[in-house]
């Protein structure tokens, strides 16, 4: 999938050998930092810190239940068969990292920073990312319905044969954003947002409707 992507993404690189990271209520504090581990096969659960800090991390099969983690830093991060379902990553910084085969239900990334990051595979319904800066960002295959752009700066932002029911992007600048391979019905637009974006025939009369356009 990664060759399909048209924007040039950095990806998050690894050593061979990291360090197993053990995550307690001891060491899950504000201001907390790991780096060059992997945290894999576990549970985090009703866990509170702000400005935790992960670098050259590995998340693999964790869940994460009635986790806060406000103003967190992911860089060089990946999150791989992950159940982050309502996470609170509100006023997140997120640079070279990527989220593959995750639940994201009804994560909370608004406000957040993202540089450089790859949604792959990912259940995405309800997803919160109203505020957000985006830039270099790829959304592949993901399920995002219901989920909240709204008031979110897009540079260089991808979307490819995901799943944009009812999204909604007001108030989103969303020129040059292709939907085409995307399911885009119902999704919620100003008539400025959608100056320059990129969808097919059905989808322009779907849009012309929501806008109040009539198509004779």
């Amino acid at each position: 999938m990664e060759e399909k992507i048209k924007t040039k993404i950095l990806r998050p690189t690894f050593d061979n050998d990291l360090d197993i990271i053990e995550l307690s209520r001891d060491n899950i504090i504000d201001d907390a930092a790991f780096s060059f581990g992997t945290i894999r096969d576990c549970s985090l659960e009703n866990h509170e810190a702000e400005r935790m800090t992960f670098k050259q991390v590995i998340f693999n099969n964790v869940i994460f239940n009635k986790i806060i983690f406000k103003h967190i830093e992911l860089i060089e991060v990946r999150f791989q068969n992950c159940d982050l379902s309502n996470v609170d990553f509100h006023e997140a910084l997120l640079h070279r990292a990527e989220f593959i085969n995750c639940k994201i239900i009804g994560i909370d990334l608004g406000e957040a920073t993202l540089r450089n990051v790859v949604f792959e595979n990912c259940m995405g319904q309800y997803a919160f990312l109203s505020y957000s800066n985006c830039k270099q960002v790829a959304f592949l295959e993901c399920k995002l319905n219901s989920s909240d752009f709204k008031n979110s700066v897009f540079s260089k932002v991808e979307f490819m044969d995901s799943n944009l029911l009812q999204a909604q992007m007001n108030f989103t600048k969303l020129k040059g954003i292709d939907f085409t391979s995307c399911d885009i019905e119902g999704i919620g637009v100003n008539i400025n947002d959608v100056n320059g974006v990129i969808v097919n025939p059905m989808q322009a009369v779907s849009l012309s409707a929501l806008l109040g356009l009539i198509i004779k």
